[in-house]
């Protein structure tokens, strides 16, 4: 089969694409025909090296773990699927291997649900490793109708769907992000905040009660700088900086779930959340899919299999 992978740790550079050994389904796994997957910031994190300490690795390594493709068959473990369902998945298993850039996986069951039927392939492939952890972290702070929610870096990834989840669940949202996407945050259902020096005051002026609820994507200082504006003691999560346990807060590593995943389709068709795509890639130009990631941009950058995704459209261009 095709693939992307790379034999070293190293930038974009080290990404190759050619023929790599068909996976080997297991009992609860569940072989499935690719056709999209989506760069998230881990996967050219993994690639450079930077988690090495964290995730066991073995080359050659196939990144990606999210996916969204159809069912070629069930492992004997696996009657959820059968062959033919369209399915979205976030793959990630406990080592570094065999990943998502790849025309086939076999992925374990526990990472997959049914695919959003109002979505394209592209769309769908955004939507696992991103959405969950927006919707952990969420959920994870019981955040719901009349809560305040102030999202960090909330035209990326994450947040995006942070955003559009907060706001299904009935809570009024704020965003840090740079003014240049002031009105993309809007169009979201968010009240937008420049990040940067002097942030805690700006929020204040936006929501002058304070918030009840903070979820980091970003890190850096402008989560803590906002602390003073929380009127709820310890409702605060980061997905980056550990060091929100010391504040009573919660740090979110996000793990596949099925029953999340499904919850999120159900959220996307029923019109609440859409997901963002920024561009769309072919597989064999996955280091210029790690190379746009790398430059921040609104939404998520989806990477296609195949030629039958239509136009590939940028959802948010």
């Amino acid at each position: 089969m095709k693939a992307v992978f790379y034999t070293a740790y190293g930038d974009p550079d080290v990404l190759q694409y050619g023929e790599q050994p068909e996976p080997r389904l297991g009992p609860d796994s569940v072989l499935v025909d690719v056709r999209a997957s989506s760069v998230n910031p881990v996967d050219w994190k993994i690639t450079a090296g930077y988690l090495d300490a964290a995730l066991p690795t073995y080359f050659p390594v196939i990144p990606g773990w999210d996916l969204a493709g159809v069912v070629v068959q069930p492992g004997p473990a696996a009657p959820e699927f059968a062959a033919g369902d369209e399915v979205i998945g976030y793959a990630r298993m406990d080592t570094v291997g065999l990943g998502t850039f790849a025309e086939r996986v076999a992925a374990p069951v526990r990472s997959l649900a049914r695919k959003p039927r109002n979505t394209t392939w592209a769309e769908a492939a955004t939507m696992p490793l991103a959405g969950l952890t927006a919707y952990q972290s969420l959920a994870a702070l019981e955040v719901g109708e009349g809560d305040v929610v102030l999202v960090h870096n909330g035209a990326g990834g994450v947040g995006t769907y942070a955003i559009q989840i907060a706001r299904a669940w009935g809570a009024r949202v704020l965003a840090t992000t740079s003014e240049k996407n002031f009105d993309f945050l809007r169009s979201l259902g968010a009240e937008p905040v420049a990040y940067g020096e002097g942030v805690g005051d700006r929020v204040r002026t936006t929501a002058p009660d304070g918030v009840t609820s903070i979820v980091d994507f970003v890190g850096g200082d402008d989560w803590s700088a906002t602390l003073e504006n929380l009127r709820s003691p310890g409702r605060v999560a980061s997905v980056v900086d550990q060091s929100v346990t010391g504040h009573g807060g919660r740090y979110i590593f996000v793990r596949p779930d099925a029953a999340d995943l499904s919850a999120l389709t159900e959220l996307v068709e029923a019109g609440k959340v859409r997901p963002i795509v920024a561009a769309t890639f072919p597989l064999d130009r996955a280091a210029d899919a790690f190379r746009s990631s790398i430059d921040g941009p609104r939404g998520k950058i989806a990477i296609l299999m195949g030629s039958d995704e239509g136009s590939g459209k940028s959802v948010a261009a």
